[in-house]
């Protein structure tokens, strides 16, 4: 169990360091577009409006997935203050419908890469199915994280452990 916490841990830090990534790199293509429209100092650039959306996928899909591991994602709190094994229980029912949605994004997502397995995009001639594989990454991440915390609030219902957060 400790492998797997540590493993997820890593990888929650690995795409956390993607996302810097992703947003830092957003910045150029944006920039090239914002200064190309309104100066005539750098000549207006058709790939950095692709470029952009790409990354702007990615950036989503990669703050969606740590999100779901820090549990500030698709949960809301309505509830009074509740003592750990109440909040061990609730853990599970709520990461059931996250998994839900994971399977949705996994099947629906690998459905959605497979069309574009053999398309190129227009402007900056790049495979599709590289944007495409977003989804069911993160769906497959979902699983993962989601293992995680259910196996977190099981050990809590078995009285192990006093908390269910990660």
């Amino acid at each position: 169990m400790q492998a797997f916490k540590t493993f997820t841990a890593l990888y929650s830090r690995v795409l956390s360091w993607l996302l810097v990534l992703a947003v830092g790199i957003l910045i150029f293509p944006v920039s090239l577009q914002i200064f190309s429209r309104y100066t005539d100092l750098i000549p207006a650039y058709i790939w950095t409006e692709e470029m952009a959306r790409f990354l702007f996928v990615w950036m989503v899909m990669i703050g969606a997935m740590v999100g779901v591991r820090d549990s500030a994602h698709f949960e809301v709190d309505v509830w009074p203050k509740l003592g750990p094994r109440a909040a061990a229980l609730l853990k599970i029912v709520s990461s059931v419908f996250i998994l839900g949605f994971a399977l949705v994004f996994i099947w629906g997502g690998w459905l959605f890469t497979r069309f574009a397995f053999h398309r190129i995009s227009e402007l900056a001639d790049l495979p599709l199915w590289m944007i495409h594989i977003a989804w069911p990454l993160t769906g497959v991440t979902w699983l993962l994280f989601q293992a995680e915390q259910v196996l977190d609030a099981v050990s809590v219902l078995r009285g192990h452990e006093q908390s269910a957060a990660p």
